[in-house]
């Protein structure tokens, strides 16, 4: 019996890899046929075009990052640290990323979606799709804080939103000044979203005693990034 070959799931560890870290109209379908070590032809057995590796890519992506969000996420982990675990995470990884390549690689996520929002739906629709996925583990986090002030769905769910917006808006920063270290300001910035003074971030809503995050590992390598 032959060897099942895994020319395709090379294909999206390639894209992955050469659009995140540069961008989709620099990076062509021969390039990254040569990271994966792939003949052209095999590249379009499996896809019409490098708009849908792209979306297979991040679909894949998402896949395979989901189950360390369920980790983080926990509702066995208090709601403050599981945010904030979320938020180290983060900077952990855009960190190991800059350590390696000497770049901020950004979010892959917002990368493309600000590249081709305006240019493709498709992109452009799986991209908001996977940022509400990600939004609703922010939610349940909000949710279980339970704290005054933020107590209804439409509360919630625009808490949630706001954070997010806050951890994509200092990601953006960060690749743009390539520096990592912005991405500490990521905690102090939810915590006042939250409405939480030093003091009370540290009071038995936080159980610093959990280990922390696993730490991440660089790109391609499924570890915790951004949506």
């Amino acid at each position: 019996m032959g060897r099942t070959s895994d020319a395709r799931e090379r294909l999206l560890q390639a894209a992955l890899d050469l659009i995140w870290t540069h961008s989709f109209s620099s990076v062509g379908v021969e390039q990254i046929c040569e990271q994966a070590g792939v003949r052209k032809g095999s590249f379009y057995h499996f896809f019409p075009s490098k708009t849908d590796l792209a979306l297979a890519t991040y679909n894949d992506h998402w896949s395979s990052i989901q189950p360390q969000f369920d980790a983080i996420f926990s509702p066995l982990v208090r709601p403050l640290d599981r945010i904030d675990r979320w938020c180290e995470a983060l900077y952990r990884h855009q960190k190991d990323l800059f350590d390696r390549l000497g770049c901020v690689c950004g979010c892959p996520y917002v990368n493309v979606g600000t590249e081709l929002g305006t240019q493709d739906a498709r992109i452009r629709n799986l991209i908001q799709q996977i940022f509400d996925r990600a939004q609703c583990y922010l939610e349940s986090a909000v949710r279980d804080l339970g704290l005054a002030g933020i107590q209804t769905e439409e509360d919630i769910r625009a808490t949630a939103q706001a954070i997010h917006s806050c951890e994509l808006g200092l990601v953006v920063r960060a690749k743009v000044a390539n520096d990592p270290e912005i991405l500490r300001e990521l905690i102090p910035a939810v915590h006042r979203l939250l409405g939480l003074s030093a003091s009370r971030a540290q009071a038995d809503i936080r159980s610093p005693d959990l280990d922390a995050p696993t730490r991440s590992q660089p790109p391609g390598k499924r570890a915790v990034n951004n949506p």
